[in-house]
């Protein structure tokens, strides 16, 4: 069976996680089954369809009646014939049956819910039995191991070549069979089954290790929630305290690059994006950043812009906060919050744009300057950061004073 997801649904507010499969419905009037969808939650909700609501003692009782069916009746019925020869040999699973389904959508409950699965759970009795081998634990081994829904249990180890056998072993008792057509279990395999657990436990250590110094530059704890720069019209002008608007590209801001300034962000990236010197001067000229990149868009394109985009939109991102300080405290103060530039005007390459498959470029390149920023003042003297702030107010102030007076 296979299990799709994420899903989920909204009851009384909660978000409850989900996941679901395919099962056969049976057709009350025509007595003929079609695919049905079986969606299953964190809750313990089982719904056939959308709507159609039971739970695991509904699910079985549907079952058994044969409203619903794990495959069709004449699948089941070419699928029928002899016995394989030989349990032990097998490399197959168990078939699956209606009682075995019932268990595994209580597992898939389980995960959805955080709690353990009996797999998680026999795992578990694996590791304390290996670890104190006493009769007591290997029959608690055993009662794990036997309430995995059988047509799962050669996936338990993950193990393409041994399936479950080091497992059929260990809760064997000595002296029998295993399977009743295997090899004898013997002290001896019952050694070889633990040296085997023992060497995958140890194995896991030594990968779990070996990641920790990999990635020992992973951030630790939650990450915070990202910040999003919303779109933002103002048909009277900016306000006095425009916030996060400040960080947009179409914020009005002076930014000197390459020997050129230009009135934003948005005039430089397209004045920069013209193939012919007076497009460039044109698009520079425009009164406000919507219009420099709707001349811009007309305008003939360098024929390396492709391939060079990305950094000049780099570049001119550092040269806006390294000149303007107020805005790079701004930004600053975002901490380390993923940074979502959303809207409509840019194109999807530049702006988050949801499920529709946005790039964000914009956003990650502001993410990019924030931590060169803060990296360039965790290099300053104490005395050089106080001047830097010192002036950093005194720049906040004199441009508040100017905004006021232009108002």
């Amino acid at each position: 069976m296979t299990w799709h997801g994420p899903t989920f649904r909204i009851s009384d507010g909660e978000h409850i996680d989900g996941s679901w499969c395919l099962v056969w419905r049976r057709h009350d009037l025509a007595h003929e089954y079609f695919v049905e969808h079986l969606f299953v939650y964190a809750d313990g909700r089982i719904t056939r369809g959308q709507y159609d609501a039971t739970d695991l003692a509904g699910l079985e009782r549907l079952l058994a009646t044969g409203k619903l069916a794990l495959e069709p009746p004449e699948a089941r019925e070419r699928r029928d014939g002899p016995p394989e020869e030989s349990k032990w040999d097998t490399r197959y699973p168990e078939p699956r049956t209606d009682e075995s389904f019932v268990l595994e959508v209580a597992d898939e409950i389980c995960r959805l819910a955080g709690r353990p699965t009996t797999a998680d759970r026999c795992r578990e009795a694996v590791r304390a039995y290996v670890q104190q081998p006493t009769e007591e634990r290997r029959r608690l081994l055993r009662e794990a191991y036997l309430a995995v829904p059988a047509h799962r249990r050669v996936y338990l180890l993950g193990d393409m070549d041994r399936q479950d056998r080091p497992l059929r072993i260990l809760v064997t008792d000595l002296g029998l069979r295993v399977d009743g057509d295997g090899p004898v279990a013997t002290e001896e395999l019952h050694q070889g089954a633990r040296d085997y657990f023992g060497a995958v436990d140890a194995a896991v250590e030594r990968q779990e290790e070996r990641l920790a110094v990999l990635h020992a530059d992973e951030p630790a704890g939650a990450p915070q929630p990202p910040v999003v720069l919303h779109e933002v019209v103002h048909p009277n002008g900016p306000p006095a305290e425009p916030g996060l608007f400040v960080l947009r590209n179409d914020y009005g801001a002076a930014v000197t690059y390459g020997g050129e300034t230009y009135p934003s962000v948005l005039h430089g990236y397209w004045a920069l994006s013209a193939a012919e010197p007076a497009d460039h001067d044109r698009i520079r000229a425009c009164a406000t950043a919507r219009e420099a990149q709707d001349a811009g868009g007309l305008a003939k394109r360098r024929t390396d812009w492709p391939s060079v985009r990305l950094a000049v939109m780099a570049g001119l991102l550092r040269a806006k906060f390294e000149q303007h300080p107020p805005l790079a405290e701004i930004l600053l103060a975002t901490g380390d919050a993923g940074i979502r530039y959303t809207g409509i005007f840019e194109a999807p390459f530049w702006r988050a744009d949801g499920p529709r498959g946005g790039r964000d470029w914009t956003g990650r390149l502001l993410e990019l300057v924030r931590s060169e920023l803060r990296a360039a003042q965790s290099g300053q003297t104490p005395a050089e950061r106080t001047a830097a702030t010192a002036l950093r107010a005194a720049t906040r102030t004199g441009s508040q004073t100017g905004e006021n007076g232009g108002a």
